[in-house]
């Protein structure tokens, strides 16, 4: 009679582990990703044990059954108990106040990899949200290849970001049709996640040409939620992103070499980057997007440009425009004054990208902007925000050209007049955004600090409030004070 209850027991278990896993969440327990908990799963466990399995990744997401962070005889009880029908605790889910984004690997593998491709399907439920569209669904799911991405987020994070490269182009969540995307996980985004959603719309509102688009969204990883993530463009050569005519690689027209470039000053060698010593002793290095593979006559081009543009910027003659010629004014102006808005320490010494249209008389065009990772990062309860982001930097956090070129009197100017259209028309306006983003991501942000307590995702908007008035309003008031006509 005993066995045939636990049978019993074990059967209306296993019936709701298939209706759980047809709604794309996986059971806690289920350890060995194949939507069942039975004695498999236990097998596993042991094996990870004796392995010294350490909490990393979604992989000890699902032996980590009782939630306590370690993976060890508690665990494997926990299943034991499960299969003869005890509950277990729930695993952390999403809220649904965002749409819904699936992507199962193929063979459920773990994404560990920021090089190597894999292959998963994916499908997104918009959840009934208005303006938003569901496409496909578990039964019907599209394909994609994914892998890692980040540098800082990928190695010193639990919650890793993700590159996405769709099967053919697709409209999604009202961007425009594209097979390259990147969901963001924003592990270090302490003052609210608005970090490249605020400095993306004032470069938009003042005029930039382009910026990545982005929308929150929650996300299911092989039958496991894993957060709040935004589903953003990446940046590439694209009409409807970067829009400059695509170079080839290995290209020796004398013409065609002069454009379009896309590039990245970057802070760590790569045997492919542009390398050279500015006039100030630090080596500059450019990492390429566009083109991506050069030949000698397209690497000397744009090494000797660069090198020229640096020989014009470091004359001890600041009266001199000989480095408008290289660099557009107006668009260093507008991207430097957004990283003192945010107060991005960073913002000249990685991530920072410039472009350049076809043609001897065009100029490197700043922008578009990406990773405020480091925003706000100076804040302590007695720092002022009253410096440049160049100023009073650490040993080794150098920026590239920008502390230089402010001291032309030209440049200043034009800084001053882009500044008092930021701070006329669009800074009245910052409260309202920042009130509508948080409201959009606050409770989706609840759910997330569940899954990822470490993050302190909590109470999103109390965290907006909080850096505007002791961080973002002192650095606007402050540079208010230097640049005002």
């Amino acid at each position: 009679m005993k066995k045939k209850l636990h049978i019993s027991l074990l059967c209306l278990l296993l019936s709701a582990l298939y209706l759980s896993a047809q709604s794309g969440l996986r059971p806690r327990g289920d350890v060995n990703c194949d939507w069942e908990v039975n004695i498999a799963d236990i097998n596993a466990m042991i094996d990870s044990i004796f392995g010294d399995a350490k909490y990393h990744g979604l992989y000890s997401y699902a032996t980590d059954v009782n939630g306590d962070h370690e993976i060890n005889i508690a665990d494997v009880n926990m299943i034991i108990a499960a299969i003869h029908g005890e509950a277990l605790p729930p695993m952390p889910t999403y809220s649904g106040t965002l749409p819904v984004f699936y992507i199962n690997t193929e063979g459920h593998r773990n994404i560990d990899s920021k090089e190597e491709y894999i292959h998963a399907d994916w499908w997104l439920d918009a959840m009934g949200i208005d303006g938003y569209e569901s496409i496909g669904s578990s039964r019907s799911p599209l394909g994609m290849q994914i892998k890692g991405r980040g540098n800082a987020t990928w190695t010193m994070h639990e919650k890793k970001a993700y590159r996405l490269k769709f099967n053919v182009k697709q409209s999604i969540l009202g961007m425009p049709a594209n097979r390259h995307w990147v969901l963001m996980s924003n592990p270090d985004y302490w003052i609210g996640n608005y970090n490249d959603a605020l400095s993306f719309e004032i470069g938009r509102r003042m005029g930039m040409a382009w910026n990545p688009r982005q929308v929150p969204v929650e996300v299911v990883l092989n039958g496991q939620y894993i957060g709040l993530y935004f589903l953003t463009e990446k940046i590439r050569v694209d009409k409807e992103r970067v829009n400059i005519i695509e170079q080839k690689d290995q290209e020796t027209d004398p013409e065609m070499i002069t454009g379009g470039w896309l590039l990245e000053i970057d802070n760590y060698y790569e045997p492919d980057h542009i390398e050279f010593i500015e006039g100030n002793g630090w080596v500059f290095w450019a990492s390429l997007h566009s083109p991506e593979d050069l030949s000698s006559i397209q690497r000397t081009y744009i090494t000797d440009l660069l090198m020229q543009a640096d020989s014009a910027i470091y004359t001890s003659d600041k009266t001199s425009t000989e480095w408008e010629k290289y660099i557009d004014i107006d668009s260093l102006a507008v991207f430097y004054i957004i990283s003192e808005i945010m107060d991005n320490v960073e913002a000249f010494h990685g991530s920072c990208y410039f472009h350049k249209h076809r043609g001897d008389d065009t100029k490197l065009i700043f922008g578009p902007l990406w990773d405020g990772g480091s925003s706000f990062s100076r804040y302590s309860s007695s720092y002022q925000f009253d410096n440049f982001i160049y100023e009073n930097q650490p040993d080794g956090l150098h920026l590239r050209w920008i502390a230089e070129i402010a001291k032309f009197p030209n440049f200043q100017q034009c800084v001053r007049k882009h500044w008092q259209h930021f701070y006329n028309d669009i800074y009245p306006d910052i409260d309202q955004f920042l009130y509508d983003f948080g409201t959009k991501i606050e409770t989706a942000g609840n759910y997330d600090y569940i899954r990822w307590p470490e993050l302190e995702n909590e109470n999103i908007m109390n965290r907006i409030n909080f850096t505007k008035r002791y961080c973002l309003d002192k650095k606007v008031a402050w540079l208010q004070s230097q640049w005002q006509e």
